[in-house]
Parts: structure tokens; C-alpha cells; sequence
């Protein structure tokens, strides 16, 4: 307890230095906490709207469709999706049939990406359809009502209501046509989407490429995304012997989960960063506070204090300083964390209305999503960075030959 309280007093000797290193400590503290989880908000934004408009949480391809995008590779689902959907923590189950083709106004052609959907199922997960009544757009399964991506409508010189022909390559090698009419657009904000998607009801799609009821993914939606390894297990479970197979999105979705990893490793570096901010900070207050105070630790060890009794007390300056830094850093970035998703950054003035990452797009205001566990690792880990930054401070103040240190007084 003596020792503590030395260590309190000897603290505020000089309370300019001690609060400069303390601001210092805490304002590294709340920006570690902050942008993390602004960070983690906007990743946790992207992927659910990634996953929702892709692949799904989990999809289930047949081979290696999700490598080779291999249009062959199609299977009847049968009643694997209603037994998938049955699962707990399963929010949503989606058919999807994708047909490479060419569409042809009576003015323009051009290659597009024709996909099968199930028009209900397909409107209460899909986020770039949720502004458009898909039941009437799209009626019926096998209609030839369709809808098309923003620049293709004008590539095609087409309007709605006007009809367009599809082309394809059927199962059995040959070519197939269809005679579509525009029901309306969808934006995506992904230049290479809205200028080849195509989206019909499934089975019009499955009609063409000469495959009943097949479909190359099914995509499905969790509740919770933390979940998806326990789901992963049981819809494995229900796949009947054979190719197929299920994937997390991560493995579905390839380049949306490199970009992520590629952003969390330059925040990584940031942090390193920080800490050696805080480090510096540390042994320069520590060092400067044991350099002025050498008489006064030459006397105590000439009294008979012991070196380890030198050492404790500086340590223990760092620790105070550090369980001060971490309780003043934690509660200024909960405060920031608490700004940042309730009101977010909003970046409509520097960007365009819409922004493509790992070819996903993402709102132009960030907002953050509470990690607490996050928070709370970075928050204990202040007062041991500060300890271990006191090591050389105080095994300078345990080396202080009493004599020189009295003489030079």
C-alpha cells in the first residue's frame, strides 16, 4: 500500500508531463476503439449486403461451380430448400439459376448474365430489389416478364415495356432463344452488373437452357451471421450423397473477403502504429520523473530500500498511469463509438452516391457496430503496455549508485 501511494504522489510531481502522456494515452486508446469498430460496422454492413445480393451466408453449389462458374453444373433441389429453411437461425432460402447469353434489342446486342429467380423468395433477401414490387414485375415462375440492369437498358437503346430477345446455349449444346419484355430496371451501382443483369422468373430461365427445375445455387440467408458455423453443420447434414456441396460466403464470395483482409491488415498497421505512440509517451515520462529524481532514490537506497523496491514503485507509476489512460480512453471512445452509430460519417459530399468495394457497394455514411469484446482487450491491454514500457525507467532508478547520485545532488 506504501508503495502505491508513493507511487500516486510521485505521479502528479509533475501534472503538466503526467497529463500531456495521459491525453496522449487516452486519445490513442479511443481512436483504437472508434474507427475499429466503424470499421467493423461498415464490414458487417457490406457482407450483409454482399451475401444477401450473392451468395447467400451459405450457398450450395454442385463441383466446384464457385471456382469455375461452369454453366453445367446445375442440380434439382427438389425439397432440400424447404428442409434447409426449416433449420433454426435460417432467415431466408433462394434459388438461383445464372445463364451466360446475349441479348438483342432491334438495335443492339450485348452479353449478359441471365438470372433465374423466384420472384417472392427473392424479394424479401435481395437489398437491390427491395424498392420494387417483384410480384408484379415479375408474376409468374415462367413468364417472360424480366427485369434489366440500368445501363443495359440504355446500351440496348430499350424502354420499358419493349421486348428484347435472349440467346443461350441449351444442355444439349444448342442454341436457344427467348422473347423477353422490360418490366422494369434494377441499379446496382456496380458498373459491370448494370450493364449484363438480367433477372426472369426461374423456371422461364431453366426453359431455356433446356433444364427443368435446375438451379446452379442455393443461397441462404442467416439470422445471425456469428451462427453460420453450427448452420453450415446441419445443412451439410441434409445434402443427399453425392457433388454437392456447402460453402461459407467467405469461400463463395472470394474477392469481397480479400478486401476485407487486405483493410484489417493496414489497420493493423495503425495500431502498431499507436502503440508505439504510447510506448514512447510512457518510458519518456517514466525516464524524466527517475532522471530528476535520482538524489531522492540514491538517499532511499543508502537508507537500506532494496533495488526491487525502486523497481515496484516505478511500475507501479506506470500502472496507475495506465489504469487511468485505459478507464479515460474506454469511456471517450464509447463516446465516439456511440456518435458514429447514431449519426455515422457522412461522405456524399467527397464520394458519388454510391461506392464499390470487393465489388459490393456500401452506404456513403459509415456507421459502427459495437464490439464489446473488441473493447474491452484493447482497454486492458493500456495498462500492460504502459507497464512493460516502465521495464528500462525502472531498472535505471534500481541502478542508482547512492554515492554519485548524493554527490551530484
Amino acid at each position: 500500500m506504501m508503495t502505491l501511494t508513493l507511487a500516486w504522489r510521485n505521479l502528479w510531481r509533475n501534472r503538466r508531463r503526467t497529463l500531456i502522456t495521459l491525453i496522449a494515452m487516452s486519445f490513442s486508446l479511443m481512436l483504437v476503439q472508434g474507427f475499429h469498430n466503424l470499421s467493423f460496422g461498415v464490414y458487417a454492413q457490406m457482407i450483409d449486403n454482399g451475401v444477401r445480393a450473392g451468395s447467400g451466408h451459405i450457398s450450395i453449389y454442385r463441383g466446384d461451380y464457385a471456382v469455375s462458374r461452369d454453366d453445367r453444373l446445375t442440380f434439382v433441389p427438389a425439397d432440400l430448400p424447404q428442409k434447409i429453411a426449416a433449420l433454426p437461425g435460417v432467415d431466408g432460402v433462394v434459388e438461383r439459376l445464372y445463364l451466360p447469353a446475349l441479348a438483342q434489342s432491334s438495335r443492339e446486342s450485348r452479353g449478359i448474365l441471365l438470372t433465374g429467380i423466384d420472384p417472392t423468395a427473392e424479394g424479401l433477401v435481395n437489398p437491390l430489389l427491395r424498392r420494387l414490387d417483384l410480384p408484379a414485375l415479375l408474376p409468374s415462375a415462367d413468364g417472360r416478364d424480366a427485369l434489366i440492369g440500368s445501363r443495359l437498358l440504355q446500351e440496348l437503346r430499350l424502354e420499358i415495356g419493349q421486348k428484347f430477345v435472349v440467346t443461350a446455349q441449351g444442355a444439349d449444346g444448342e442454341l436457344a432463344s427467348e422473347l423477353l419484355f422490360v418490366r422494369g430496371t434494377v441499379e446496382s451501382g456496380i458498373r459491370n452488373i448494370d450493364r449484363s443483369l438480367v433477372m426472369v422468373g426461374r423456371q422461364r430461365a431453366a426453359l431455356l437452357a433446356g433444364r427443368p427445375d435446375a438451379v446452379h445455387e442455393i443461397a441462404i440467408m442467416l439470422n445471425r451471421p456469428d451462427e453460420s458455423g453450427a448452420v453450415l453443420q446441419r445443412v451439410r447434414a441434409l445434402l443427399p450423397p453425392g457433388d454437392l456441396q456447402a460453402i461459407p460466403w467467405d469461400a463463395a464470395m472470394p474477392n469481397l473477403a480479400n478486401a476485407i483482409k487486405l483493410d484489417y491488415a493496414s489497420q493493423k498497421f495503425i495500431f502498431l502504429v499507436i502503440v508505439a505512440i504510447v510506448s514512447i509517451g510512457v518510458v519518456n515520462t517514466l525516464l524524466m520523473a527517475v532522471m530528476e529524481r535520482l538524489p531522492e532514490f540514491g538517499l532511499l537506497l543508502a537508507l537500506g530500500a532494496s533495488p526491487w523496491r525502486l523497481r515496484a514503485m516505478v511500475l507501479c507509476e506506470a500502472l496507475l498511469l495506465g489504469l487511468i489512460a485505459m478507464l479515460l480512453g474506454s469511456a471517450l471512445g464509447s463516446l465516439l463509438t456511440w456518435y458514429l452509430t447514431d449519426v455515422g460519417i457522412d461522405l456524399r459530399r467527397f464520394l458519388p452516391e454510391s461506392m464499390e468495394f470487393g465489388g459490393v457497394i456500401f452506404d456513403p455514411v459509415l456507421r459502427a457496430t459495437w464490439d464489446f469484446e473488441y473493447m474491452l482487450r484493447m482497454a486492458i491491454l493500456m495498462p500492460l503496455l504502459a507497464a512493460l514500457a516502465a521495464f528500462y525507467p525502472a531498472n535505471r532508478a534500481a541502478r542508482t549508485a547512492p554515492a554519485v547520485a548524493m554527490r551530484n545532488s
